[in-house]
């Protein structure tokens, strides 16, 4: 928020220094950010001044140059070499002396040093509009008329417009800021405590408003009385479109205000004086005479002020004639009915339009104007009328015309005003400060407030219009807190606590056990954004997707539908750093949906791996993490969840490479991939990464209804036998476990893969397993017999079931 520190002070009863004003500003909640002079001329015109050319003559080696004699009545005269084809004995200059500085409208500015030109000395220049920031002007110097006084400053003559201004960090609640006039009741309020006298802003409203004429102003009809719960109008003829008066251009630039013209400029002046947003229409383009305040049908083409045609939806509140939409109500004007150039006469619009509807108009339709930031905030809906009494009396002052007929005013149900009851004990409890009770009294009335009741321990009071943020007794207690000063607030001297911890739920402590587990292999935990791009997904993933309506950025368009791409992008942000060993993991939600209205959220636990499994040192090379480590830490996962008997199925090929379903039991617990090239070229990703997806809710339900059995271990010693089968390359090792875990022999207590070797001599398509047995007995030693037997039983149904040939050697 932009605040004109000479603007404000017109509201103020007494003048507050800059420095001072911002400190007032900060202590009661508008914190000030910045403050920064303003000047409508670079430079302020500082230390130039008016001279006489009291003698000019040719330059002795320059055809176009004159050596003048400069009298700029300091005692002493100037000699100056001069280029400008206009330059002249007797005219009165601008003159800018040795050591000031000067600013150009373009460019850097300027330090004038004694010059040698040609051979002359040069003490100083004589300056064209465009050197000293004036104008764009360089056909020749500047000259004054002859009735200049000789040594005048030049910012005497010009009169350059000086501010401050102030940037405040405005807080989104605080509507009744968002202005001049609710930045100097602040103030006064302010002022009023801790001066201990009664402080009021300057009213800038009058009551000389009357109509010129009984002409029939446009008539008004509210359909849509929820969205638009106050419209209020009136009628000015015979205006003349202009540029705006110097006065009120200074006050608009100096804000950052860019001025129009007259009726636009006036618009916007009232929007940042009172907060209350006005839209102005050409009358004569309102067919009927009439304006209608309702929706239209859904897909409805309007082209907007900027000449945009934009399809409007069922829910967007419109300004109307009898014929069509002429403006999206509190957000952006139509093309036709705008201002222009012609414009005799206008309808000045004042309204009270819902925050709820203005917000979500605004957001759909990338149209973020000033009107609709005060709209969706809340404006008073007790002053449209004072508002345009006002506006219409400045209207007249800088564009003429007459007022015609009455104030046209819709209120079908007036608003009543937020009732709130203050406990004093409350108070006390939150800021932490006793403070007298006519105290609060007089703080919350300088604001606004009416104190209905007052009890022994409590006070009834009604929220001004223009807080409409205000409804909780804490609101109330900021409102006190702050006219006193956040300064202010006291810090006692000990402060008395009780250390409480919440329980963890059995979803968050299995949470954490998993992160620590992972955080112990050198796992980082990422968060991502829940919205991300469409452009990532296939259009059958699009029909599930939920889309985003409001949308701020066309990258980010939708909930993200899969954990994947999200954390691809932190990779790929990682490994443009030279980060390139990564290990993430993250949990976090996908979003769907089956059809228009319901949706659905996953909850997933994931883990991404790419790079080197550890960097290279003395005692080993690093290698490059693979498919069979990510395998390993996502069973390891799965057993601290207590899940056992995890399967992988066959890989499966997708959009994003080679999926893996992981699958306890006949519950299918996730997945993990092996991402494709051409996937991660889409995020230029160049080295291959696993990804691992367990679907939360589901291990969550697993781990709930799991059995834990305690064991103790085994007294008698274990036994371990090594078997070589030769199979069929195409043959998985996990198929050949299964078929043994078949056989249920109680004492085989472990199955181990540890090596695989393929040859020629074994055959075409010929691989050899070497399996290691661990065997066990619970009561008593096993006897070389009985390992025997199993190992037979084992070698039999590898033979039967897989053609198996065992290795003897």
């Amino acid at each position: 928020m932009t605040i004109s520190y000479n603007w404000l002070n017109e509201y103020l009863p007494e003048k507050i220094e800059p420095e001072k004003l911002s400190k007032i500003l900060t202590a009661i909640g508008l914190e000030v950010e910045s403050l920064e002079q303003y000047e409508s001329i670079k430079g302020g015109l500082k230390g130039l001044v008016t001279g006489q050319i009291v003698n000019c003559e040719q330059h002795p080696n320059a055809d176009k140059l004159k050596i003048v004699t400069v009298d700029i009545n300091n005692g002493e005269l100037l000699q100056i070499v001069c280029g400008a084809p206009n330059v002249a004995k007797d005219q009165k200059v601008v003159v800018a002396p040795v050591g000031i500085t000067i600013h150009p409208v373009k460019g850097e500015p300027i330090l004038i040093k004694v010059a040698k030109i040609r051979g002359v000395e040069s003490y100083g220049m004589i300056c064209a509009e465009d050197e000293i920031g004036i104008g764009e002007n360089h056909a020749g110097i500047i000259v004054l008329p002859a009735t200049v006084k000789v040594g005048l400053p030049a910012s005497e003559y010009y009169k350059p417009y000086i501010d401050w201004v102030y940037e405040i960090g405005l807080t989104p609640n605080r509507m009744d800021a968002m202005s001049h006039l609710g930045v100097a009741k602040d103030v006064c309020a302010y002022l009023s405590y801790h001066n201990g006298k009664k402080y009021k802003p300057k009213n800038p409203f009058s009551d000389t408003f009357k109509p010129d004429n009984n002409e029939s102003p446009v008539k008004v009809k509210i359909e849509n009385t929820n969205a638009c719960q106050r419209y209020s109008g009136v009628t000015i003829k015979d205006i003349t479109i202009a540029p705006s008066p110097e006065w009120l251009q200074n006050k608009l630039k100096a804000i950052g205000q860019r001025p129009i013209n007259n009726i636009v400029d006036i618009t916007n002046y009232i929007l940042h004086e009172t907060g209350q947003p006005l839209h102005a229409f050409d009358a004569d383009e309102i067919n009927g005479n009439e304006i209608i305040v309702k929706n239209l049908r859904d897909g409805t083409a309007f082209k907007t002020l900027d000449g945009n045609e934009r399809k409007l939806t069922g829910e967007d509140l419109m300004i109307c004639d009898t014929k069509e939409g002429i403006c999206i109500a509190g957000v952006f004007g139509g093309i036709k009915s705008g201002v222009k150039e012609t414009t005799k006469n206008i309808f000045l619009e004042s309204a009270w339009f819902n925050p709820v509807n203005i917000r979500r108009t605004s957001f759909y339709h990338d149209l973020r104007t000033e009107a609709a930031s005060r709209f969706e905030k809340g404006v008073d809906i007790s002053n449209t009328v004072n508002v345009l009494k006002h506006a219409s009396l400045l209207i007249k002052e800088v564009a003429g015309g007459k007022i015609a007929g009455e104030i046209v005013d819709i209120y079908p149900k007036p608003k009543e005003r937020s009732q709130i009851v203050l406990k004093y004990s409350y108070l006390k409890k939150l800021s932490g400060k006793n403070y007298d009770h006519d105290t609060i009294i007089k703080i919350l009335e300088s604001l606004g407030f009416e104190v209905i009741r007052e009890t022994i321990g409590e006070l009834w009071v009604a929220a001004p219009y223009d807080k409409q943020d205000i409804s909780l007794p804490a609101d109330v207690v900021e409102e006190i807190i702050r006219i006193d000063g956040l300064d202010n607030i006291e810090i006692p001297a000990t402060i008395s606590i009780t250390p409480a911890r919440e329980g963890m739920g059995l979803k968050e402590t299995l949470l954490e056990k998993l992160s620590d587990y992972l955080v112990g292999l050198g796992f980082h935990e990422i968060l991502t954004n829940s919205i991300t791009n469409s452009n990532y997904y296939t259009k059958q993933e699009m029909n599930r997707s939920v889309k985003m309506i409001n949308n701020l950025s066309a990258d980010l368009d939708i909930l993200k539908p899969s954990m994947l791409e999200t954390a691809l992008e932190s990779i790929a942000y990682n490994i443009n750093r030279k980060n390139n060993n990564l290990r993430f993991f993250e949990f976090g939600k996908t979003y769907s949906s089956g059809t228009v209205g319901a949706y659905q959220e996953e909850e997933h636990f994931c883990v991404y791996i790419t790079g080197k499994n550890h960097g290279d040192s003395w005692h080993e090379k690093a290698k490059p993490s693979d498919f069979f480590m990510a395998k390993g830490i996502a069973t390891s996962l799965l057993n601290i969840c207590g899940l056992q008997n995890i399967k992988y199925s066959s890989p499966t090929t997708e959009k994003n490479g080679s999926r893996f379903a992981i699958n306890s039991g006949s519950y299918t617990v996730g997945a993990l991939w092996s991402i494709s090239k051409e996937r991660l070229q889409t995020f230029d990703i160049k080295q291959p990464v696993f990804f691992i997806d367990l679907i939360y809710p589901v291990v969550i339900d697993l781990f709930e209804n799991q059995k834990v059995i305690y064991k103790e271990f085994g007294k008698f010693p274990t036994v371990q036998r090594d078997l070589a089968v030769i199979v069929d390359k195409s043959i998985p090792f996990g198929n050949v476990e299964s078929a043994i875990k078949k056989l249920s022999l109680s004492r085989l207590h472990e199955i181990r893969l540890f090596d695989v070797f393929e040859s020629n001599k074994f055959g075409e398509r010929k691989k050899s397993l070497a399996i290691n047995f661990t065997f066990i007995d619970d009561e008593k030693t096993l006897t070389d017999k009985e390992i025997d037997d199993m190992m037979e039983k084992i070698m039999q149904t590898v033979e039967k079931e897989f053609g198996a040939e065992i290795r003897k050697q």
